[in-house]
């Protein structure tokens, strides 16, 4: 089964991206916050895909995608975001791909697939 990492500040966005994953048959692990130890958690669940809410306290997003693209290079990282320019900021901070806020679930499983195929 394919496993992603989702984080978002917002409990309510959380909630309904992880029902919306489940239903298309991603095994999901949600968290609010990103802590010290989340490099571990990538170690111990080795996710397809991450995605990190962009706004996440500033650029700590940032700093968290370029700490696993240090340890894990070919993970796709995706932003989750609803500014407008983060079709403009998502590639030079990092980030392998962006889903806008809020999504369109064609899309966001269109994205998904295109960054983890169909078994």
């Amino acid at each position: 089964m394919e496993t992603i990492i989702v984080q978002d500040t917002d409990e309510a966005v959380l909630d309904v991206l992880t029902l919306a994953l489940q239903m298309e048959g991603f095994e999901v692990f949600s968290l609010t916050e990103v802590n010290g130890n989340f490099l571990d958690l990538i170690d111990q669940i080795r996710p397809h895909v991450v995605m990190l809410d962009y706004k996440l306290h500033g650029d700590a997003c940032i700093g968290i995608c370029h700490q696993i693209k240090g340890k894990y290079p070919h993970l796709p990282v995706l932003a989750l975001s609803c500014n407008n320019n983060i079709n403009q900021e998502y590639r030079i901070n990092g980030f392998d791909g962006y889903i806008e806020k809020p999504f369109d679930l064609s899309l966001l499983y269109k994205i998904l697939r295109k960054h983890i195929p169909k078994r």
